[in-house]
């Protein structure tokens, strides 16, 4: 006879407003490889940093060719993680990365415990949620994380970069 699987779950009851982002990063130019190696050691120290609401980093691989690496992270609620986004050093990695992509595509999908879920993608051909789901530009009322999940806005940091300073050519 096989012994019983031994299942169990998480119990998130202290975890009212954990929020779950996928991060990734893929290789769309050869320049881009550099431009990948390059984010492991900053994410590392950053996360070495212990930033206040990350509750538990992962590393993972999406495919090898063409090289796509990404993270997951869980965040005790949205607040924390916008903080971290919006100081620095991610908010400099961010000015950077929107400036000069070094030939790589970026993407973020972010899923909250209550059911909402936000996700942008930046040069990247068809991923996750944009695989099956029609996609729009993330402009306006959908620039930020926090407009695009319908959030009041008002004493939230501010942006990494302004919409109109992106797009000015």
């Amino acid at each position: 006879m096989t012994r019983a699987p031994n299942r169990t779950t998480a119990d998130l009851s202290s975890y009212p407003d954990l929020v779950v982002i996928y991060l990734g990063m893929r290789v769309n130019e050869p320049r881009g490889v550099r431009t990948l190696m390059s984010f492991g050691p900053k994410i590392r120290k950053s996360v070495e940093a212990q930033p206040d609401g990350l509750l538990l980093h992962e590393n993972l691989l999406f495919s090898l060719f063409p090289p796509h690496a990404g993270m997951r992270q869980y965040w005790r609620d949205f607040d924390s993680l916008e903080r971290w986004a919006r100081s620095l050093p991610h908010q400099q990695w961010w000015q950077q990365f929107l400036r000069d992509r070094g030939g790589t595509g970026f993407w973020h999908e972010t899923y909250f415990r209550g059911g909402q879920i936000e996700s942008v993608y930046i040069d990247m051909p068809g991923t996750g949620l944009a695989k099956f789901a029609p996609v729009t530009p993330a402009r306006g009322s959908l620039f930020s994380a926090r407009r695009r999940l319908g959030m009041r806005e008002g004493n939230e940091p501010p942006p990494g970069i302004p919409e109109g300073e992106l797009y000015q050519q």
